[in-house]
């Protein structure tokens, strides 16, 4: 089993910056996959960004790609996703998410585990 928590969210103006951070506990952090999901009001849970377990591979959604920066710290058990260059259209709750495959990564169904979301709110 494991456990994220996230954190970090907040409001900002279009332009700024923001930095979500999510512990993971219960299970070698090595071992598994880690993702970033997000859901805007009305709207249906999309994908954003995803790195494997060593760190070495990572894939953004298209919307977010040259903005948003997904990393990791195994001595902290934290996946990190670096928002920069906000717009409005990024208002949403984003959640962290845990994998153990390494198939379809895009897709929320293939996540195990979730955190309870926080939300991000930036204005024009």
């Amino acid at each position: 089993q494991v456990q994220l928590v996230e954190s970090g969210g907040g409001l900002v103006h279009a332009g700024g910056s923001l930095r979500l951070s999510c512990v993971a506990s219960g299970r070698t952090f090595s071992s598994i996959h880690m993702g970033w999901f997000r859901q805007a009001p009305g709207k249906e849970r999309e994908f954003v960004a995803t790195i494997s377990g060593t760190s070495s591979v990572s894939n953004y959604a298209n919307s977010v790609k040259g903005r948003f920066t997904i990393s990791k710290d195994r001595a902290k058990n934290t996946v990190y996703l670096q928002m920069d260059s906000l717009k409005p259209e990024d208002t949403a709750v984003y959640y962290c998410a845990a994998r153990t495959t390494i198939l379809d990564v895009t897709n929320a169904r293939v996540y195990d585990h979730w955190g309870q979301g926080t939300q991000v709110t930036v204005s024009s």
